[in-house]
């Protein structure tokens, strides 16, 4: 009964809730990331699939500018990510705004975090399992381990998770994902970019499709 209705009644409000109590705090990095971000903008969106592999296009803040080289190529990311989008990654505000995708109902509070989409038809069965759930703004793997974890682990359980989903779960779940940001564990470096750690051999076989 949670799984199937409750958790979506509580992530609607919690999430509308936070969207207003966090208002003046999202306004503020907005203008800060604008200015910073020279002409680039305040937010970043990319196409991820989601409950049943349905695409959507998930909300984040942007943290790096648009700057290119004399011959019209994006410069390094490390030369494009700013001061503020180095304090925004590491403090995990960067993720705030996917609080509007689950109140539109294509993310969870909790579930599985949403990979890049050209990942879809390189799943294994039991791995494309991680889609019988909306994805969500942290889970279980996100608490096992947080960027430093492989990426096969992390399928792992983002399934123990699709079969555990609860009430009680979901709860220690947010409780070891505030202790996390605020002792800011398990964090390495790039982090915010886990679909590159490669350890299930993805880019090979995304190189003979």
């Amino acid at each position: 009964m949670y799984k199937h209705f409750f958790k979506r009644f509580f992530d609607f409000w919690i999430s509308l809730t936070a969207l207003l109590v966090l208002s003046p705090i999202l306004i503020v990095i907005t203008l800060w990331l604008t200015i910073a971000n020279k002409g680039a903008g305040a937010f970043f969106t990319q196409e991820r699939p989601g409950k049943d592999a349905k695409i959507f296009k998930v909300i984040k803040f942007k943290s790096m500018t648009d700057e290119r080289d004399a011959e019209g190529k994006l410069l390094p990311d490390a030369q494009r990510l700013t001061k503020v989008g180095r304090f925004v990654r590491s403090t995990s505000i960067d993720e705030l705004p996917q609080l509007i995708n689950v109140l539109k109902g294509d993310m969870a509070l909790i579930g599985p975090r949403p990979l890049l989409v050209r990942y879809l038809p390189l799943y294994s069965p039991e791995q494309a399992r991680r889609h019988e759930v909306r994805p969500g703004i942290t889970g279980w793997a996100q608490v096992n381990g947080r960027n430093l974890c492989k990426l096969s682990k992390k399928f792992e359980y983002d399934v123990w998770y699709v079969d555990n989903c609860s009430f009680k779960t979901d709860i220690k779940i947010i409780f070891l994902t505030i202790k996390k940001i605020l002792t800011r564990s398990d964090i390495g470096e790039g982090a915010g970019n886990m679909e590159e750690v490669d350890d299930l051999g993805f880019s090979d076989r995304l190189k003979k499709k």
